[in-house]
């Protein structure tokens, strides 16, 4: 019944959008629909497959407090076309928020800190290659505060507290010989320099840090910088689930150049105790708002004979 409600309220939404945004432009409907036609060989066993990868579909928009102040929200949902049921959509980030000269504060269902803080380092993110597959810290919490600074010479910092009631801040841990189930408050922290889509600088950095956000403590140091047309980017992550004392440490390393109108690119991934992934593809960017992409990934899982391996070919469109 709730997903048949959600269904209903974004198509209601849809409808509405030109109507409000002509009266005052507080209201803009916005999506992606990126498909993927795919070969995945996992463990010997093979399977083809039409995949959506993170579609989406939303309703975002600001309104003036006064002229100090302006109020914005989003309110964003995944849109799985290759489910099985009808009922396809999944909560994205869905927040409210205030911002002027002070920054930004929201609160709601939002990306940590941590997981804002990778920019555009991974260039496989939503596919099989995506750093997620390897790595903790990919983070959409339901119930946090976030708080942003303005850019002070291209440096901003941020803020997420996650609240102890939130669902995914729950976690199992050994106390003696007996397993029990504790819950706690997170924050996760983070510095930011730069443009991560590298327009208005030629730099992207970041240090971010998760304390007991999902179970685990995490520092990630994110880097990505052009040089020439080779865009080059780095990724250190140390991960340590909370109370096991046991730390793991892996990298990331991504590369892309442009080749007439399509983007070539390669992405190398390795976690302690997790194994690797390697991944090349090739993006052509039709249009603006359209992207034709072929990718293949291949990841060997540590204590496993078989790599696993992906082949795909895909369309994004954004609207």
């Amino acid at each position: 019944m709730m997903a048949l409600y959600n269904n209903a309220l974004l198509l209601s939404l849809c409808c509405l959008a030109p109507l409000s945004a002509s009266a005052n432009d507080a209201l803009t409907v916005y999506g992606k629909l990126n498909l993927s036609l795919q070969v995945n060989k996992m463990q010997g066993e093979s399977e083809t497959l039409v995949k959506s990868n993170s579609s989406r579909l939303g309703v975002k928009g600001q309104m003036a407090v006064n002229d100090q102040l302006t109020a914005f929200y989003t309110v964003e949902y995944e849109v799985d076309t290759d489910s099985a049921v009808k009922e396809n959509f999944k909560a994205r980030n869905q927040f409210v928020g205030l911002k002027g000269d002070f920054g930004a504060l929201t609160l709601g269902r939002n990306d940590t800190m941590l997981k804002k803080s990778q920019g555009k380092v991974d260039l496989f993110s939503d596919l099989d290659g995506d750093l997620k597959q390897l790595f903790k810290g990919d983070n959409r919490m339901a119930q946090t505060v976030s708080y942003q600074t303005p850019k002070l010479g291209g440096l901003s910092l941020g803020l997420t507290y996650i609240a102890k009631g939130d669902s995914g801040q729950s976690y199992e841990t050994q106390v003696g010989e007996t397993l029990i189930e504790k819950s706690t408050d997170g924050v996760s922290i983070g510095a930011r320099y730069g443009d991560t889509k590298l327009k208005s600088s030629s730099l992207y950095a970041a240090l971010a840090y998760d304390a007991k956000v999902k179970g685990y403590d995490i520092l990630r140091a994110s880097l990505q910088g052009r040089i020439a047309d080779i865009t080059l980017g780095g990724m250190f992550q140390q991960q340590e689930k909370i109370d096991s004392g046991l730390q793991r440490r892996g990298y990331l390393l991504s590369a892309a150049y442009p080749l007439f109108a399509v983007k070539l690119k390669t992405q190398y991934q390795h976690m302690d105790d997790k194994g690797s992934s390697w991944s090349v593809g090739a993006d052509y960017q039709a249009a603006k708002a359209t992207k034709v992409y072929t990718f293949y990934t291949q990841r060997d899982p540590d204590g496993l004979s078989k790599p696993d391996r992906f082949l795909g070919i895909g369309l994004s469109q954004r609207f």
